[in-house]
């Protein structure tokens, strides 16, 4: 995937980006303008289109740049003794990151304008497909299958862990109530989906 952020060698589009996630969140994907987000980098329009040329391209960089950390961290799972125990203890810790630091609304944003747009659709997609992938890798580790098999005979459980903690993610404010109740429920309900791959561990 090409984007914006690959284009530069600098650090200042990792810059601008962390300052314009709030904007993006707050204002929704079509409520923030391009002079909107450009005031939130703390930078002139014309500046700011020299490294987004468009809503999109700061979408696709956005998600490279979480693309970058998640393979950092699934890195770390693979090399652990017990890459699934890893893996659940990776996805507690970064949702609770995600829930305090309201990156979930960020991400509904997205996805809301997914449906809608083709170009934020395929970024998004691919965002998924390399997810389930990482996700592969760590059930294959955990089961000796090979990604290959985890691949063809567990589709639909990477596919259901992806949604599941984009939807704990994502959860409004008004679920405080129940917000932690109900994650601890997605929670489980992701560890049985693994632990079905796990009963297909070789011998």
């Amino acid at each position: 995937m090409t984007t914006a952020i690959a284009a530069k060698s600098d650090h200042r589009p990792a810059e601008i980006l962390s300052r314009v996630r709030s904007a993006f969140a707050e204002k929704g994907f079509d409520g923030a303008s391009m002079q909107d987000l450009a005031r939130a980098a703390g930078m002139s329009v014309g500046n700011f289109y020299r490294y987004f040329p468009s809503k999109a391209a700061i979408v696709e960089a956005l998600i490279a740049l979480d693309l970058a950390d998640m393979e950092a961290d699934f890195l770390t799972v693979l090399q652990s003794p017990t890459p699934m125990v890893a893996l659940r203890e990776l996805m507690r810790q970064r949702l609770l990151e995600k829930q305090c630091r309201a990156d979930g609304q960020l991400w509904a944003e997205i996805t809301a304008a997914a449906l809608r747009k083709p170009d934020i659709c395929q970024a998004a997609c691919a965002m998924e497909t390399q997810i389930a992938s990482y996700l592969n890798r760590v059930f294959a580790a955990e089961t000796g299958l090979t990604e290959a098999e985890i691949a063809a005979r567990f589709p639909a459980h990477a596919a259901f862990a992806i949604t599941m903690f984009k939807s704990a993610a994502m959860l409004p404010p008004q679920a405080a109530p129940i917000r932690d109740d109900l994650t601890a429920l997605i929670q489980r309900s992701i560890d049985i989906a693994m632990g079905e791959i796990l009963a297909a561990k070789k011998a």
